[in-house]
């Protein structure tokens, strides 16, 4: 709320924007302002300012002649439901501000939350409902408009019934190797004596309609557990693609992918399942071995895994898009279709969840993967605050349907206290680059100290890296002459030769 004159000049030198409407309205309510007003409320909230005339790109104050009629005006419509469809405003969101001796009306419009959208006017959804681009107020599409009446069932998206689809569409493998997961993470949890139908439906996989006296997949037990064909054939639209472009060498685009190539279930649980690890692997860990069992899991690791997992709980898969994860050398990136049903300030102080896939999110959290409800995006930003990293940044790219999770290992030297910057800075970044490889590098050699005839597909399943990476450092560690190859690539043997110079 801006109440103040000078604030007002202020913010009229920025002229309209995404969040700010001036209309002249000196003697009568302009109609054009129910428009802004549903554009704001099915955006991200605004202000209009009633008396405020553009002349070529710049704003003049000629105020209203009379405002308080105006401002009864107001009221008057906005509790008329054949003009609004709902009244989001209260007494403090409308004010009359003398700005030089000349009134202006402020209205604060809000955003609107998810299960009141679309706001529309003139009593037709259809061609009543707005949004906000720039500086403008569009028309909704009818994408848009599917978008919202889906998002305003609290109930989410992915518990509806498809129909013609039934066990024979879900992947048995990719469904037992949950179900093993399931039973390490709830060794005495009633539902594992049950069969694989009765399993799923209990997750929310699975449904009976007692009225029509049909059962099927839910959206959720097919995206999660079914057959990559079956999965393609009704969600043609979207897609998953995991691309990692760190560690490239000369003109390489990426060094590993994992997409739809017919290697694998294009399913949920796989993508997450094969994707994890390849995220987690060059993250800072403490390398603690029990026997042939690595115990590395860290606040960083989980915080990776939570930014993975809201990434599909909140993606909406029933429009066109991609479910996107990209690591790089300094940082990750998490792209999923659909908009923010939260506002952006509630999601990161945290407290309150509205995924759209609340089965998904269910399946998730019992085998240990995310955080409770509303705490999950808090605890990316506790991680890399930690860290002294620049802050997470999430953003909504409503052009495009989807909504980007960027997260930066660089150096937030904002985050760090003068008198230790220099400390931090050379710790962070020997933990960021140096470490990681030198304690690998360590891990590597005490391994085939142990094991001279282990191979390096065995060294990359125990340390927790691609296959990649691991003949990268042995190729490292052959250069130094820490270690060397006796006999033959398939019949030959390690040798260490010395650990004092890693």
């Amino acid at each position: 709320m801006i109440n103040s004159a000078a604030s007002i000049r202020k913010l009229l030198k920025h002229g309209e924007h995404i969040k700010l409407e001036c209309k002249k309205s000196e003697n009568k309510l302009p109609n054009s302002v129910w428009a802004t007003y549903s554009a704001f409320a099915n955006t991200y909230g605004g202000t209009i300012l009633l008396g405020v005339e553009e002349n070529a790109g710049s704003f003049e104050i000629v105020g209203v002649r009379d405002a308080d009629k105006l401002c009864k005006e107001l009221w008057s419509t906005l509790n008329n439901a054949q003009k609004v469809s709902l009244n989001l405003l209260t007494d403090n969101d409308v004010q009359i501000i003398d700005v030089d001796g000349k009134n202006i009306i402020e209205i604060n419009v809000p955003q609107a939350s998810c299960n009141q959208k679309p706001i529309f006017i003139n009593g037709n959804w259809n061609t009543g409902a707005y949004k906000r681009r720039h500086e403008g107020d569009y028309r909704c599409s009818d994408i848009e408009l599917r978008m919202m009446f889906r998002d305003a069932n609290e109930a989410g998206n992915d518990g509806q019934f498809i129909e013609f689809y039934t066990m024979d569409d879900i992947d048995l493998p990719t469904l037992a190797r949950y179900r093993q997961r399931f039973q390490n993470e709830n060794p005495s949890h009633i539902w594992n004596d049950l069969s694989d139908k009765e399993f799923l439906r209990q997750l929310g996989g699975y449904i009976y309609n007692r009225q029509q006296k049909t059962e099927g997949l839910t959206l959720a037990g097919l995206l999660m557990f079914g057959k990559g064909l079956a999965i393609r054939e009704r969600f043609n639209n979207f897609r998953m693609d995991f691309i990692d472009k760190s560690h490239l060498i000369g003109d390489e685009r990426y060094s590993d992918r994992l997409t739809y190539d017919g290697t694998w279930e294009n399913n949920l649980y796989n993508f997450v399942r094969l994707v994890t690890p390849k995220l987690v692997s060059d993250l800072p860990k403490p390398f603690k071995l029990e026997g042939m069992q690595r115990i590395d899991d860290t606040p960083l690791h989980k915080a990776v895994r939570e930014a993975f997992t809201n990434s599909i709980i909140h993606a909406d898969f029933l429009i066109n898009g991609i479910l996107k994860v990209e690591k790089f050398d300094d940082g990750f990136t998490f792209t999923n279709p659909g908009l923010l049903k939260l506002p952006l300030q509630q999601i990161y102080l945290g407290g309150e969840s509205k995924a759209r896939n609340l089965h998904i999110q269910i399946m998730f959290r019992m085998i240990g993967l995310g955080e409770n409800i509303g705490s999950g995006f808090p605890s990316i930003l506790r991680a890399w605050h930690n860290e002294h990293w620049d802050k997470p940044q999430l953003t909504e790219q409503a052009e495009l349907f989807q909504v980007k999770l960027r997260l930066n290992v660089n150096i937030d030297t904002k985050n760090v206290q003068k008198d230790d910057s220099n400390d931090v800075t050379k710790n962070v970044t020997k933990n960021v680059t140096k470490n990681v490889t030198k304690e690998r590098l360590t891990v590597i050699v005490k391994l085939l100290s142990e094991n001279d005839e282990l191979t390096a597909e065995k060294m990359a399943e125990t340390i927790g890296v691609t296959l990649r990476t691991i003949r990268r450092d042995l190729s490292v560690l052959r250069q130094q002459g820490i270690i060397e190859r006796i006999g033959g690539k398939t019949y030959g043997k390690w040798k260490v030769n010395k650990t004092q110079d890693l």
